[in-house]
């Protein structure tokens, strides 16, 4: 953000999308305009009718496994995606942190563009461990040396020690079968809380092909943050639609972190909650007189 963007800038993201995606580009005081993702990526039409409008410079993306429906972007949009960035000048950052995540990858918008107007950025955080803050960035030569330049005069370095023991893991072998294992167990946890969510009642809105993700509607229109606010009542922290979309419009929708799923927990919370939250909406209750 710091290299590609000056305050006022306006910055298209999906809706729903990463909450911190929000955070940041607020920090760095950017206008934020939002388009509706679909289970094969933002709907095209209003994505155009954003660029025609409000001439954004950026859009911010995870086109796989995406946070936090769990789709991945189809080929035609993604080609139609890079045409129309290249008619409106729009750059493109594709966060692939989720990559390593799936077992045969999709297309992605940066090997489409060999680099022209896309940054593709990724990390280790997600399948080796957060404390490891060690990452990437594929971008056009003279993004990179600037990108290098701002990394030395913002932190003056980077953490060596982490960045030494994800390059041992990638070249003996080690991070390949970890992830064998990790995608695996992964794939059984996706199954398993699919199954119990549909037996619940909620609708899946995509089956992800891997991942951490699902995207699930809550049934009888019940009020996600109504719900997760019940949940904490049994200890159980759940992710309200609402948190990811810009526009406010996933109010039925959460986000299930499939690797927090395992066993009966979450779900026996998530039942008992959504029954607290069925009988407050027939009292009448607001969810301001619940707090």
């Amino acid at each position: 953000c710091r290299l590609l963007l000056e305050p006022g800038d306006t910055v298209v993201l999906d809706d729903p999308c990463y909450f911190n995606f929000q955070a940041l580009l607020r920090a760095h005081r950017a206008r934020i305009v939002s388009v509706p993702y679909t289970p094969n990526g933002p709907d095209l039409a209003r994505f155009e009718q954003v660029l025609a409008e409000h001439r954004p410079r950026l859009y911010i993306t995870n086109s796989a496994l995406h946070n936090p429906t769990g789709a991945t972007l189809a080929p035609p949009v993604a080609h139609r995606l890079l045409t129309l960035a290249a008619e409106h000048g729009l750059l493109i950052v594709e966060d692939d942190i989720f990559a390593d995540f799936e077992s045969t990858p999709a297309p992605r918008l940066a090997a489409f563009d060999g680099l022209s107007r896309v940054v593709s950025i990724g990390s280790f955080s997600k399948t080796l461990s957060a404390a490891i803050r060690c990452g990437y960035v594929a971008a056009r030569p003279e993004w990179i040396d600037a990108l290098v330049d701002l990394k030395l005069a913002t932190s003056f370095g980077n953490a060596q020690i982490g960045a030494n023991v994800v390059h041992r893991l990638l070249v003996d072998g080690t991070y390949r079968r970890h992830l064998d294992s990790l995608r695996a167990q992964l794939a059984d946890a996706m199954g398993e809380t699919i199954r119990r969510l549909a037996r619940a009642g909620l609708g899946i809105w995509t089956e992800p092909r891997g991942g951490l993700f699902v995207w699930a509607e809550l049934p009888d229109g019940l009020d996600a943050a109504r719900v997760a606010r019940h949940a904490l009542d049994h200890d159980v922290v759940l992710a309200p639609g609402d948190v990811f979309s810009a526009s406010h419009c996933a109010t039925s929708f959460m986000r299930f972190n499939v690797s927090r799923c395992k066993g009966p927990a979450v779900f026996d919370a998530l039942a008992r909650a959504m029954d607290a939250a069925r009988a407050a909406e027939r009292s009448g209750r607001t969810l301001a007189d619940e707090r």
